[in-house]
């Protein structure tokens, strides 16, 4: 898949921009706060239906302005090699639902829309993945799945209200109906199970790639994992449940089931959280998010996913700066957007090949192209 045009108005500080892209490389230089995240954000948004960031639309409006539009002139390539346009709209008006299109045919449901565009987006707040809740990396796998796995979007939306009915049973003064809790507890379990399959299989598929990426970019020093756990691992999911319901009833939500399900991420054998320094750190997360593009890569309808890449050498020595240069001005990869602030880093890139590329400066929302080497 290739972004040849994007059209942004009134998305966070971005007014208006209108841009021609490169199929290869697109680098967008600017201090911090100039509007480079938001850049990426709106390709994001254009993927997933909505922004990286913040699952409430009204807050990417710019604050002046009652309205955003994004539009995405994309290249997808068949099978037989034929290049196929693909015309994406969103809209949205404060106060109101947003519009979104493909070919000027709005969808009947977002999640149709997902998996069409597939993309890798590494930023920094990555890091919540190792320092923050198991929600986050619960997301991780959720959010690569569904690019590649329509019924997973379902299922997931089926657990999810069947959790939330069952909290509400839990949570009332009164005795709960009983058999109304079994239903919703059933309903847990058998889409629980299955999401389960679904993640087991995708992080045992995964590391392998994570593995050799990781190990490519810190040359072989550290060794690192991830480590699947699940409540499903303790027995057939709907008994795990009921064994602690009046615990459950207790503090008034469930203890157990898939939305505790968690993804452990070790250096050397032990969490990561706890070991290693800045720099191993953003590695490990570069690298899960790299390995999560050779996995898209193979999996879905067979898309070269875009790879969004906002500000990723910073906390990085040397070493591991060039050997990520190395990995991402080869021939692995297909479109890519890098943001930074320091315009070393990205003529670093720029000078390690031919690859056709567009760098932009961007400032106060401003975008701007400085320079090309693109074919005309």
């Amino acid at each position: 898949m290739i972004l040849k045009h994007i059209s942004i108005i009134n998305y966070k500080n971005i007014a208006q921009a209108d841009i021609d892209l490169s199929a290869k490389v697109n680098c967008f230089i600017g201090h911090n706060g100039e509007g480079k995240t938001n850049l990426l954000d709106a390709i994001y948004y254009l993927s997933f239906c909505r922004s990286a960031f913040t699952s409430i639309d009204s807050v990417v409006i710019n604050h002046d302005q009652e309205f955003f539009v994004l539009e995405g002139d994309f290249i997808q390539t068949l099978e037989g090699g034929e290049e196929q346009p693909i015309a994406i709209y969103c809209g949205m008006k404060r106060g109101t639902k947003k519009h979104f299109k493909r070919d000027k045919k709005e969808y009947k449901r977002l999640s149709q829309h997902i998996g069409l565009i597939p993309i890798v987006f590494v930023s920094p707040s990555d890091t919540l993945l190792i320092d923050g809740g198991g929600e986050e990396r619960r997301r991780l796998m959720d959010m690569v799945i569904a690019q590649y796995d329509r019924s997973y979007i379902e299922t997931l939306a089926n657990y999810n209200k069947a959790l939330q009915q069952r909290n509400a049973l839990l949570k009332m003064e009164e005795e709960p109906d009983q058999t109304l809790l079994e239903i919703w507890e059933q309903e847990m379990a058998r889409n629980g199970e299955i999401l389960y399959e679904k993640r087991r299989e995708f992080v045992e598929e995964l590391i392998p790639y994570f593995q050799e990426i990781y190990k490519q970019i810190a040359e072989g020093r550290e060794d690192v994992s991830l480590s699947y756990v699940s409540h499903c691992q303790r027995g057939p999911l709907l008994e795990v449940i009921q064994r602690d319901r009046m615990k459950d009833r207790a503090v008034g939500y469930s203890l157990h089931g898939s939305h505790r399900d968690d993804l452990e991420m070790l250096l050397g054998g032990y969490p990561i959280k706890r070991e290693g320094s800045q720099g191993q750190h953003k590695t490990f997360v570069l690298a899960l998010k790299l390995a999560q593009f050779e996995f898209l890569k193979r999996t879905g309808n067979q898309t070269m996913p875009l790879l969004l890449l906002d500000d990723i050498f910073d906390k990085l020595d040397a070493h591991r700066v060039e050997q990520i240069v190395k990995l991402v001005s080869g021939d692995n990869f297909g479109q890519i957007f890098i943001t930074d602030t320091n315009r070393d880093h990205l003529d670093q890139i720029l000078s390690a090949g031919t690859t056709e590329y567009k760098l932009f400066r961007v400032e106060k929302g401003n975008i701007v192209e400085q320079g090309s080497n693109a074919k005309m």
